[in-house]
């Protein structure tokens, strides 16, 4: 069915789509949203990147393609978990949601770019 990106603070004012199976990418919760209103089927926190990795990234853009890196290696211990994921995109409309200002440069694109490969 495919795999879209959210920010979490565009998602939670629409309704979440019919067949749709949303997953928040992030380690933090988005702040000032309500869990109610994030309307998740799924937290993989595991999935996000590290404490330390999005500290050193710190949404600098000249760091992306580090990140990239950096990222993909981090994500790629959880194997079985990408694996559960590229599945349910076969079966769902899979949405990942993210928390970052930055649309063009976080850790949602990277995952997406990991899942289609």
């Amino acid at each position: 069915m495919g795999i879209s990106i959210e920010r979490a603070y565009d998602f939670y004012k629409q309704e979440k789509p019919k067949g749709s199976y949303a997953v928040l990418v992030d380690r933090m919760w988005p702040r000032g949203i309500k869990k109610e209103q994030l309307q998740l089927d799924e937290w993989a926190k595991q999935l996000a990147p590290s404490t330390p990795l999005r500290k050193w990234f710190a949404h600098d853009i000249n760091k992306w393609q580090e990140f990239l890196k950096r990222y993909h290696e981090e994500v790629g211990a959880y194997q079985d978990e990408l694996r559960r994921l590229k599945q349910l995109s076969r079966n769902h409309h899979l949405i990942l949601i993210y928390g970052a200002k930055d649309r063009e440069h976080n850790q949602a694109i990277a995952l997406k770019s990991l899942l289609e490969q």
